[in-house]
């Protein structure tokens, strides 16, 4: 995967991947280069199985407060967008590897959005989040209206959005968006530890059974079931699963090698 995009970055460890809205200056708030280099990277990394988890965050004290208002009102020219970029949502959501928000502040718009489209969810006590796009007169993009009824419910989600306003990061715990909030000063310490912690799973397994979620949100119960038990059957006969059967019975860690 090339290094040089001007508006993300992307660091792999330990099957770990970083990606990273990179305009701290302007708290990562969305431009059209963005998107496209965005859009590029969820490309790779949809056939990088070395990329076991995806970790997304933001640069400096933001998260994505949505779009840039300020670069797109300048009449600074862009190249316009593809109707294919703003499948991103898609792209993020329904990526191989799990996939964790770590929303280190302002969380807004289309940011809300992409932060909807991961697996998992924290968040550090300083930030805040707002659905904003009324606040703009516009209805919204990056399928909000989509993924947050799945995440806290019809109801609460249309209130978010058509009752648009700020709310911090308890009040995001509270009704369920993210999972656990902690303290700025370790914040992006406990997320690499969940993140560790997952990397460390079958992997396999851990890819079937994100391609189990992602089948439940488009199938009948009759056919999911088929398809779940498919998978069931080939991880169960996977060099792993039998490694880790025995570990069990030892009472010993398992270990994973993709086989």
């Amino acid at each position: 995967m090339r290094t040089d995009f001007e508006t993300v970055t992307f660091a792999l460890a330990d099957g770990i991947g970083r990606l990273t809205l990179n305009r701290p200056e302007r708290l990562n708030g969305i431009t059209n280069q963005m998107m496209r280099d965005l859009y590029e990277i969820l490309a790779e990394l949809a056939s990088m199985p070395e990329a076991r988890v995806v970790v997304l965050t933001g640069a400096g004290k933001g998260f994505c407060p949505g779009a840039d208002l300020g670069h797109y009102s300048s009449g600074e020219a862009e190249k316009p967008l593809s109707p294919e970029h703003f499948q991103l949502t898609a792209m993020l959501h329904e990526l191989p590897q799990v996939t964790v928000a770590a929303i280190n502040g302002a969380c807004a718009g289309a940011g809300l959005g992409w932060a909807a489209a991961c697996d998992l969810r924290y968040a550090a006590r300083s930030a805040n989040f707002n659905s904003a796009f009324l606040g703009v007169g516009i209805s919204g993009d990056m399928a909000g209206p989509w993924l947050l009824p799945r995440i806290i419910g019809a109801a609460r989600a249309r209130e978010v959005f058509l009752l648009h306003g700020k709310f911090g990061a308890d009040e995001a715990e509270r009704i369920g968006f993210v999972s656990k909030v902690f303290d700025d000063a370790v914040f992006r310490d406990e997320v690499d530890v969940i993140a560790g912690r997952l990397a460390a799973s079958a992997p396999l397994a851990i890819r079937a059974m994100k391609q189990n979620f992602i089948a439940g949100e488009n199938m009948s119960l009759r056919e999911y079931i088929r398809v779940e038990t498919e998978r069931h059957q080939r991880t169960g006969a996977s060099e792993d699963s039998r490694a880790a059967f025995k570990a069990f019975v030892e009472k010993r860690p398992a270990e994973f090698h993709g086989r």
